[in-house]
């Protein structure tokens, strides 16, 4: 459910746009100025100071552009309710909101993260090679209460994961971690499947780019949270200037509007397609979510590659969540940074695929997928596949 009485579908719609019916609009106004005029310079004084002391949003007209902006707001109005947070912050990508939340932590000393593997790739290897200053210990679930340390700011997770989609038990995490921060990665879930912080998580991280943009014309991340913590991450934006452009703040609001009927909706075709492929002698290990969603992982016993070269349908690409399905090799692209052991320990084997399954129609879907295997097909009736 949404905010109140009104379901998450309803939210999905109205949220951000609550107030345009009384000024007399029905599509959300983009506004893409960068500064705005004040003959109060006394007043904007006071803004700015406030906003130095707390980050809250200023309130009275706007000041400038990295402070914050209209347009922005109203997708993090929107996504905070459909997450059930106080407040949410925008950032230009994904990537730079979860820096942003380091960046918060490190300030205060707490520079030591406790994080689950797999994520996402670059959350990986901006973790592990330290470019923030942070330190990071990486432990299995059970793990996470023993790792803690008096400087640990954060733990870390994403479930579903990426790429294997393997699924963490987010509030039994949140009850080891304690009085430490979790921060759970649902950019594959989305809010639509789940919402971590009804299980205990303080921080909800999207890379927007995904699921909650989902038509691949929009980069963008934002962080759901507590009002506190999104002080201090305006804070961060402001200074460092990772601010989210107007016109990819309104696209996310509109995306947001479709984004139940669009998870659904692929999610319903992923499930088939995941068990059409669970049945296939050429695929070794599928791998698909209990909470469901629009992401397939598969083995195979061919060679990845050939699949890749060889869809004509399906889009061979980076990224996922678009309505159009994508396909890609995450141990050549999406985790290439991380380091081959690494990589393989954590289930990221050489002939995994991962699969964002789109709107198409599913027959259609399979006949390219079906080809697509015959063409990297390995060694023929091998043992049966095992769907989980």
């Amino acid at each position: 459910m949404g905010t109140g009485a009104r379901a998450l579908a309803t939210e999905a719609v109205h949220a951000g746009r609550d107030d345009l019916a009384r000024q007399g609009l029905h599509a959300p106004p983009i506004d893409l100025s960068t500064t705005y005029p004040s003959y109060d310079s006394r007043g904007e004084a006071a803004r700015i100071d406030a906003f130095a002391t707390d980050g809250a949003e200023p309130e009275g007209p706007p000041v400038y552009g990295r402070l914050g902006n209209p347009t922005v707001a109203r997708f993090e109005t929107a996504l905070a309710r459909l997450e059930g947070t106080e407040s949410a912050v925008a950032f230009a990508s994904g990537m730079a909101a979860l820096s942003a939340v380091l960046l918060v932590r490190n300030a205060m000393g707490l520079r030591h993260v406790v994080a689950v593997r797999p994520l996402y790739g670059c959350s990986d290897h901006l973790l592990t090679a330290g470019l923030l200053g942070s330190e990071v210990t990486w432990v299995d679930p059970a793990g996470i209460e023993d790792a803690l340390r008096p400087d640990t700011g954060l733990v870390l997770v994403e479930s579903p994961a990426n790429p294997t989609l393997a699924e963490l038990d987010l509030r039994a995490i949140a009850h080891a971690c304690g009085s430490v921060p979790l921060l759970a990665d649902n950019t594959f879930a989305t809010p639509v499947l789940q919402r971590p912080v009804e299980s205990g998580a303080r921080l909800v991280l999207h890379s927007a780019t995904k699921y909650l943009g989902g038509h691949g014309d929009v980069m963008a991340g934002v962080v759901a949270c507590d009002e506190e913590f999104a002080g201090r991450l305006r804070q961060v934006r402001f200074a460092t200037g990772g601010v989210l452009h107007p016109l990819a703040g309104y696209l996310l609001l509109r995306g947001l509007s479709t984004l139940p009927v669009r998870v659904r909706a692929a999610s319903s075709n992923a499930a088939e397609l995941a068990r059409r492929l669970a049945a296939d002698p050429r695929v070794a290990r599928v791998h698909y979510p209990r909470l469901g969603g629009a992401m397939i992982a598969f083995e195979i016993h061919g060679d990845p590659h050939e699949v890749i070269a060889s869809v004509r349908l399906i889009t061979p690409a980076v990224s996922l969540g678009s309505v159009d399905t994508l396909i890609q090799h995450p141990a050549s692209i999406s985790h290439r940074i991380v380091d081959a052991e690494d990589r393989r320990g954590s289930g990221v084997s050489d002939r995994l695929l991962r699969l964002s399954v789109g709107l198409e129609d599913v027959e259609d879907l399979w006949r390219d997928l079906d080809g697509a295997l015959g063409a990297g097909r390995g060694s023929g009736g091998l043992r049966k596949p095992a769907l989980r």
